[in-house]
């Protein structure tokens, strides 16, 4: 099973990034860490890298309803979301297909919970 559902549209980066956020949050979830790889890359071990944004995303609903049935799940959270500029124009949204990680747990009705989650979030990603 594909780990992450991706899209690639023309834009502007940073603009990019604010589209993603909205609609993260018209899906219910918030971003809870932004993590800038590019700069963090460069400033840790002088690598140069594209604009690459990591969003950590979460929607608190589901969140609680996993982890009370998972309490070790928190090892795959949040709902990572990526925004890269792929250049000329291209941004690449990509985000982690929950369904996919979770299946391995074994564990039936969060499985349940994590498909309609990856149903948000693949819908969310494709009407970008």
């Amino acid at each position: 099973m594909k780990y992450f559902v991706s899209k690639t549209i023309e834009g502007e980066y940073n603009a990019t990034i604010e589209k993603v956020t909205a609609a993260l949050k018209e899906i219910g979830f918030g971003v809870l860490t932004t993590i800038d790889v590019r700069k963090t890359l460069k400033e840790k071990i002088d690598f140069d890298f594209k604009p690459y944004i990591i969003l950590g995303a979460c929607n608190p609903h589901f969140a609680s309803k996993a982890l009370s049935m998972e309490d070790k799940l928190g090892v795959l959270l949040p709902c990572n979301v990526l925004v890269i500029d792929q250049g000329d124009g291209k941004i690449e949204v990509a985000a982690m297909e929950p369904a996919a990680m979770i299946e391995s747990i074994g564990n039936q009705e969060l499985t349940q919970l994590a498909a309609e989650v990856s149903q948000r979030i693949e819908h969310m990603v494709n009407n970008l």
